[in-house]
């Protein structure tokens, strides 16, 4: 889009609505007139949708028949950059344009004239009579930190009438307040002193300030290992983007690391910053989407979704943990923020920094092919060292076939309790046991929706599905032979494994950390607080323990089953099972007492097994890398993944095999089609699922002759087809 043109009142002007239509559509200009980029209100049948002046409207028809925009909105207008990145977005990966608005729009009462509305947040006083739907309610204002929820929106959340919430406010439980919808937020102060800094940490933070200072696009992988420091690192970028005014928007891929650190951010600039994720309240949303679009959003920390914000004038994008798998969207706009943070900071002269201990693949080829600048802080913060790594060979242990816990660690962890210190056990594997299986018939429970097996979860008394949330209680009898008290776990999981450590080490303090064991992130970060103050002896957790926690009594992490990633026919498998591994290990010795990492495995000649060990990550990326090159993959060549679902297989493999027979466009450009085959889960929540895979040299344009291939079929009935461009999972 070029630089933003008026309308005058009466003219055409064409307009992007969220509705799911392939086509702009022509409207009048509204009295007044209106800017391009202006967010508007216009008719659409009986109805007003919500929308954009995208540009001129189409000619060669009676202007006469022409509606005209009901109104223009009370919202900053798009601006050109944020419509270019829609574009582009929406051409890479792909999607219709009104999805894209869609990702952009997400807040609600965007079409709501502006008022004063009532909101209410936690008061200090404690009720005179406490009942279960005033608990209900104070704790879900809690639960989301002091933020404020309309009355509607709070009754619903808790589940409970408006009157009741009216009585905590008479009580001063509940506070009630003018909203703060049109409230700027505090201003952060970038003067303010952070810690002192050394070393390379000192180097690293001066490029990145002089990165800022330039006013220009530029890329930096900052790569730390596990406790260098490199938050601290990259928010002196952050002070150097709101010193020149401009805005700054730190990416975390997980709502459990917010908290901790928003706390380190108002300890850093006086105030707390924006937030944007699933945890934030509606209110809240809608009031940082027009706070951003104005500008009054100095700092934004968010989930993936907020690269979307309609920011006034983003100086710098921080994407913390960028090989994290959570930053690829899997389902609506299958887009990557860590690739899209690059393309969004291009388009806004921004500097974008990459921070990991672990780069992905992409990150680390695109730094050595002089794409990206590269950054290593290679020691740990003050005077902590990186743990000392160890193989335990599982081939030579002596443990029975329904332990997990080989004498070798058992010993390791009593010696570190016997010292007031912590162990984590680490097993990338939720719920008590993965497979349930009938030792009268053999018959394995799965799911009746899903081509999954349903995994026992013993502390919820349930079985779940993994792959659609279906649960059921825990049967006494085998559902096909109907044989009772035969059931029985094969595997284990967490739950399953805290059960071996407490036999273990009775007198022992136990912590179980896993997504499925938390109602809230505020009983989350209480447990987290928890270990990290040492109320805690043994902690047990999958991978969310992986992601950038600090426990300082932490001294020894032990592996449970170190070959469990390095299954299956994902090509990233190697690489996803070295950083988890190197990530989780980085938990140990992170304050003076030296740590000790030690993995369980049965493949200790591994590639993967011996990087690890030796610490020599170049060599392993060097590997890796030579690996994908001959292969002509990621990130050395193209790939799309084409997913078919339908009610039937039958359906699912019409077209699936209709596509691989009209594969011309994407031979013309030396393409490949791989399939249809069933995708490894060939059924999720009762839809059979097949999967084509289409692989291409790195310097093919793939996406118009992806357009040109899927364009030639129209799915019928409930078949659905989607596109993945760069897919990360292959399930």
């Amino acid at each position: 889009m070029a630089e933003p043109v008026f309308f005058d009142q009466g003219a055409r002007v064409a307009v992007l609505t969220t509705q799911p239509l392939d086509r702009m559509l022509t409207y009048r200009a509204p009295e007044g007139g209106c800017w391009q980029g202006a967010f508007v209100e216009v008719p659409l049948g009986p109805r007003k949708v919500m929308g954009v002046i995208w540009g001129p409207g189409e000619t060669g028809f009676d202007a006469a028949k022409l509606r005209a925009v009901i109104r223009v909105l009370d919202l900053a207008p798009m601006r050109p950059e944020m419509a270019a990145f829609l574009t582009r977005v929406g051409d890479y990966t792909l999607t219709p344009m009104p999805q894209m608005l869609r990702l952009a729009t997400r807040a609600p009462g965007l079409t709501d004239p502006p008022s004063m509305q009532k909101v209410y947040r936690r008061g200090g006083e404690v009720p005179a009579r406490m009942t279960d739907a005033r608990r209900r309610v104070i704790e879900t204002l809690d639960d989301y930190g002091g933020l404020a929820f309309t009355l509607s929106e709070l009754a619903g959340m808790a589940g409970v009438s408006t009157s009741v919430i009216k009585g905590l406010v008479g009580q001063g439980a509940v506070r009630e307040e003018e909203s703060p919808r049109d409230l700027p937020y505090p201003r952060l102060d970038p003067d303010a002193p952070g810690k002192t800094l050394t070393g390379d940490q000192a180097v690293a933070a001066k490029v990145l300030r002089d990165g800022i200072a330039a006013g220009v696009y530029g890329t930096t992988l900052l790569r730390g290992v596990t406790g260098s420091g490199k938050t601290e690192v990259y928010l002196e970028a952050v002070a150097a983007c709101l010193a020149r005014g401009r805005q700054a928007l730190v990416l975390l891929p997980e709502i459990a690391l917010t908290s901790e650190f928003l706390t380190r951010v108002e300890a850093r600039f006086g105030a707390r910053p924006a937030e944007w994720h699933s945890g934030v309240t509606m209110t809240e949303r809608r009031r940082l989407w027009r706070m951003a679009g104005e500008g009054a959003a100095p700092l934004v920390v968010g989930a993936r979704s907020a690269l979307f914000l309609p920011f006034r004038d983003l100086g710098l994008v921080v994407v913390d943990e960028e090989h994290d798998q959570s930053y690829k969207q899997e389902d609506g706009v299958l887009y990557s923020a860590r690739d899209m943070a690059v393309l969004r900071a291009s388009l806004t002269d921004a500097q974008v920094v990459l921070a990991s201990a672990t780069p992905s693949l992409e990150s680390w080829a695109n730094a050595e092919a002089g794409k990206y600048r590269r950054l290593d802080l290679t020691a740990r913060f003050g005077a902590a060292v990186m743990p000392e790594m160890r193989a335990i060979d599982m081939r030579v242990e002596d443990l029975p076939g329904d332990r997990w816990i080989s004498p070798t660690l058992q010993a390791a962890v009593g010696a570190r309790i016997a010292k007031g210190e912590q162990a984590l056990l680490f097993l990338n594997r939720r719920g008590y046991a993965p497979v349930t299986i009938c030792r009268a018939c053999g018959h394995q429970i799965g799911c009746d929706h899903c081509d999954a097996r349903m995994v026992e979860h013993r502390f919820l008394k349930r079985l779940v599905c993994h792959q659609c949330g279906e649960t059921r209680p825990m049967p006494d009898a085998c559902p096909s032979c109907e044989a009772e008290g035969r059931l029985a776990p094969v595997g284990p999981g967490v739950e399953r494994l805290a059960e071996e450590v407490a036999g273990l080490f009775p007198e022992a303090r136990l912590a179980v950390l896993s997504s499925d064991l938390f109602g809230s992130a505020r009983a989350l970060k209480e447990m987290i607080d928890r270990i990290a103050a040492g109320g805690a002896d043994i902690v047990i957790g999958t991978q969310m323990v992986a992601k950038g926690h600090n426990f300082p009594h932490l001294t020894l992490v032990g592996v449970i089953d170190a070959d469990l990633g390095l299954q299956g026919s994902d090509l990233r498998a190697a690489e996803k099972t070295f950083q988890l591994l190197r990530q989780v290990a980085g938990r140990a010795g992170r304050v003076e007492t030296p740590g000790l990492a030690l993995m369980q495995t049965f493949q200790l000649e591994h590639p993967v097994i011996r990087a690890i060990l030796s610490g020599d990550e170049e060599g392993f990326w060097r590997a890796e890398a030579a690996e994908r090159k001959a292969a002509g993959v990621p990130p050395y060549g193209r790939l799309a993944g084409v997913v078919i679902s339908a009610s039937t297989a039958e359906a699912a493999f019409d077209l699936g095999n209709a596509l691989a027979r009209a594969d011309g466009p994407l031979r013309q450009v030396g393409a490949q089609v791989y399939g249809p085959a069933p995708a490894p889960i060939a059924r999720v929540r009762g839809r059979h699922r097949v999967r084509l895979l289409v692989k291409a040299a790195k310097d093919v344009a793939i996406q118009p002759a992806l357009r040109a291939w899927v364009g030639q079929f129209t799915p019928k009935g409930d078949t659905r087809l989607s596109v993945d461009i760069d897919p990360q999972s292959f399930y």
